[in-house]
């Protein structure tokens, strides 16, 4: 068998002999990603199946809205070759829109469901894609685009509250803010050349 790093180049020769390959990043001896076209995201993770890489180990996406984008990142796995396939490719972010990948993984089930909450992109052909997985009751933008402000969003669903500056010791504890708080002062005058 040959050693990862020669996987790793041998997987790039492989897939850019194939596909009109937009950025090849070799990552790692373990790890390769690809940029592609959306059309051909279907196709090459069949290829990739087909050539070893049976496991899908994520799927999720990273918003860009000064592009405009939302960008989809599969990670495949090749167990016989021990190394990672990032696919990348950008999708509209004001519709974003993905044919599922349900007939080739099905274990992607779960994972468009989580992108689609966290990110709001549709995944046609995955009947469940836009069933509440982990946030349940939420009523505002997905959580993880860069557009969602999170202080607005606690404002506006939790009342506010006010903290003092006093500790309140639990289980009849002794508080352990006077030796931490003494513990720095010390620091502090260690980095000043003081006593040690």
């Amino acid at each position: 068998m040959m050693n990862s790093t020669n996987n790793a180049l041998e997987v790039i020769t492989l897939v850019e002999s194939k596909y009109n390959v937009v950025k090849t990043e070799h990552i790692s001896k373990y790890q390769v990603a690809f940029e592609v076209i959306r059309e051909d995201i279907h196709s090459m993770l069949n290829f990739l199946k087909n050539s070893g890489w049976k496991q899908l180990s994520y799927l999720s996406a990273i918003d860009w809205p000064e592009e405009d984008k939302m960008e989809l990142v599969y990670i495949v796995f090749n167990w016989d070759k021990g190394v990672h396939i990032q696919i990348r490719s950008k999708i509209d972010r004001e519709n974003p829109e993905m044919d599922s990948i349900l007939p080739i993984f099905p274990g992607c089930k779960y994972y468009e469901r989580e992108a689609h909450e966290f990110f709001g992109i549709v995944f046609h052909g995955n009947p469940d894609s836009m069933k509440q997985l982990i946030l349940e009751g939420w009523d505002d933008i997905p959580p993880l685009r860069k557009d969602f402000d999170p202080r607005a969003y606690s404002e506006a669903h939790f009342p506010q509250r006010e903290y003092t500056e006093t500790f309140i010791e639990l289980n009849q504890q002794e508080s352990k803010q006077e030796k931490r708080a003494a513990r720095q002062a010390h620091i502090d005058e260690v980095r000043k050349g003081g006593k040690k």
